[in-house]
């Protein structure tokens, strides 16, 4: 079996939507508010021939649609975002410090480890530095040391279960947790149980307004989507975003992407985007094409 592969696309923004190797396909079962922009994301899915879970909520008013919305999706590096959420939802408590400095070794290293390299010759990282790492950079390493501070896999679930997702579930550490088989639950979360998560930690009083401004921040400044959710919006939007990617032989390819997209005299949207399509070993143009799609469907329901 091939070692697991993830990396990070940091091209720009003009992909085309061409279509995926085709997969059988999964009946529909996600519920949505409204039909009006359930029909194009139905359609994305079908010409494409990827499976497709996805949520949009304009957390003006609450309207939300959907497509797969409620079935379960493997992660991968997605749950970043909401470990560097926690992780300032620590600080803010006082149970961390984000000037804490937390020690490793050669032992810990792994591929995709940007700021544990930078830091390596040291010895430690603080806690901010891997919060920020985590999330910006999608690094590995400063995630599954995070993971322990936070009590490990179990810890970090138990936190967001504080936050009222009863659904997103980590199960393993990095990267051994990218590698979702079909039917497996573990290391999942599903569309709306992540956009509704992301509102409590974004939009909410999880964190206090500068962790919240923070975090957001960290998101806008991330590079590892410029082809995904943040590709469908024009440029008087503002979008970041958290992508997650896992190839594997034993699995479809994964391709994921979380976003904020801010307009300045409108409240957010949160869109979450989930892509499934036939194993190729190496991320896929015309997946990433998919999620921006998405983003250029959210614009255009937000903009209805």
């Amino acid at each position: 079996m091939k070692a697991l592969t993830r990396r990070a696309a940091l091209v720009g923004t003009g992909a085309v939507l061409a279509a995926c190797a085709s997969q059988s396909p999964v009946p529909e079962t996600a519920a949505t508010q409204s039909p009006a922009p359930y029909a194009p994301l139905a359609e994305l899915e079908a010409r494409s021939g990827c499976k497709l879970g996805a949520f949009i909520l304009d957390t003006a008013n609450g309207n939300s649609v959907g497509h797969r919305a409620d079935e379960l999706f493997g992660m991968c590096s997605t749950f970043k975002m909401s470990l560097a959420g926690i992780t300032l939802m620590a600080a803010d408590a006082g149970r961390l410090s984000l000037d804490q400095q937390v020690p490793f070794s050669p032992a810990d290293m792994m591929s995709n480890a940007p700021i544990a390299e930078a830091n390596l010759a040291a010895g430690f990282m603080t806690v901010g530095q891997m919060a920020e790492g985590t999330q910006k950079t999608s690094d590995n390493v400063c995630a599954n040391l995070l993971l322990r501070l936070h009590g490990g896999p179990e810890g970090y679930t138990v936190k967001i279960r504080s936050l009222g997702d009863t659904v997103t579930r980590v199960d393993r550490f990095e990267p051994t947790m990218n590698v979702v088989v079909p039917g497996d639950p573990r290391d999942s979360t599903s569309p709306r149980a992540h956009a509704g998560l992301m509102k409590a930690l974004l939009l909410g009083d999880a964190l206090a307004p500068q962790s919240r401004a923070m975090l957001r921040q960290w998101m806008i400044d991330t590079t590892t989507g410029l082809r995904r959710i943040r590709a469908g919006f024009s440029a008087d939007w503002t979008v970041g975003d958290k992508t997650g990617t896992g190839l594997h032989e034993s699995m479809p390819n994964r391709t994921n992407d979380l976003a904020i997209a801010l307009r300045e005299g409108r409240a957010p949207l949160i869109i979450t985007a989930y892509v499934e399509s036939p194993y190729f070993d190496g991320i896929k143009d015309e997946d990433q094409a998919v999620l921006a799609e998405v983003g250029r469907i959210a614009a255009a329901w937000a903009s209805a």
